[in-house]
This record gives structure tokens, C-alpha cells and sequence, in this order.
């Protein structure tokens, strides 16, 4: 006799209902990725976001031709710290808040965002690839010892296959050093 185990129906549930959230996951990020690449790529087109060299605060208070007492006095601080504020700002070492204080001095709004330099797609796809690589050259290896290399074609084939599911599945791993 051969006992084959009986699931129960509670546990196939639990198991269509893991997969289901392990497929909802995969479709939101894919999702949430595409819709921040279009928000991101608007900023990216509108050209340059360099800093002014004598850095925004100052720039923006001496186009409006305001001391910097007077810039001191919206903020809520004294002239010298003011002035530290802006020599902060050049240094890099102002906070986000100093930052926003300074811009509502300003009545400015401050405008905080990472621009990626290509698309989070490609990001990803990037990263797929070099593990996709890392995978395949291990298996390719194993193989031509044993006298079964495959040709240039069908590893090109497969290795574009592995991206595509490693992308589309785009865990965590993919940002492990290789």
C-alpha cells in the first residue's frame, strides 16, 4: 500500500493565497516603478539642477535684494547665523530643515528629489542582468566540463530569458554584490 498525504482545504488556501500575495507584490512594484519613472523622467528632461555657485539661498536673497539681517529676521535667527546658513548651505552641511526655514524665508517652496540618471526600469533590468550573467557563466562552466557547452545563440537566448524573469520578479537580491 502507498499512503499518498491528503491536504486539507485550509492549507491549499494558505498556499494559493501566499502565491497570490507573492504575484500581487511582484505586479505592484513593476506598477509602482513605472509610475515613478514618469513623474522622475519629467524632472529629468527639464534640464539642469545644478546648485549656483554661491548656492540657492543666496542666489534667491540677493535676487530679491535682501540682507541677509533681513533674511535673518524671517527666519527667526541673528544676521551672523544667517550668514552661516548660507556658507552651510555651499559646504553641504545645512539640514533639510535649515533648508526648508530658509526657503519659506524665501517664500520659495523646497523642492527635494533624487533624479535616478537612467529609469528604474533600466536600473533594475541592469542589476538582472549582472546576476543573470553571474548565473549562467556558473551553469555554462559546469556544463562545458561536461562536454555539453550550448552555442552562443542559445546562451544569448537564455540569458535574456533569466533577465526577463529576474526583472519582472525584482527581489531584493538583485542589489546583493556579486
Amino acid at each position: 500500500l502507498i499512503k499518498i498525504p491528503l491536504f486539507s482545504l485550509e492549507s491549499l488556501k494558505l498556499n494559493y493565497y501566499n502565491i497570490y500575495i507573492i504575484f500581487m507584490n511582484i505586479d505592484q512594484r513593476i506598477l509602482a516603478r513605472k509610475n515613478l519613472d514618469k513623474r522622475l523622467n519629467k524632472l529629468r528632461k527639464k534640464g539642469d539642477f545644478t546648485t549656483p555657485p554661491k548656492g540657492w539661498i543666496k542666489a534667491i536673497r540677493e535676487a530679491l535684494g535682501m540682507t541677509t539681517a533681513q533674511l535673518g529676521k524671517r527666519i527667526g535667527v541673528s544676521q551672523p547665523r544667517a550668514l552661516n546658513i548660507e556658507r552651510a548651505e555651499i559646504k553641504g552641511t545645512l539640514t533639510l530643515t535649515s533648508l526648508e526655514r530658509a526657503a519659506h524665508a524665501l517664500d520659495c517652496r523646497l523642492v527635494y528629489a533624487f533624479i535616478p540618471k537612467e529609469s528604474l526600469n533600466d536600473m533594475v533590468r541592469g542589476q538582472a542582468e549582472k546576476l543573470a550573467i553571474t548565473r549562467l557563466r556558473n551553469i555554462q562552466h559546469t556544463m562545458g566540463l561536461e562536454d555539453q557547452a550550448i552555442s552562443k545563440e542559445d546562451a544569448s537566448n537564455q540569458l535574456e530569458e533569466l533577465v526577463d524573469r529576474i526583472a519582472k520578479e525584482s527581489s531584493s537580491e538583485i542589489w546583493d554584490e556579486q
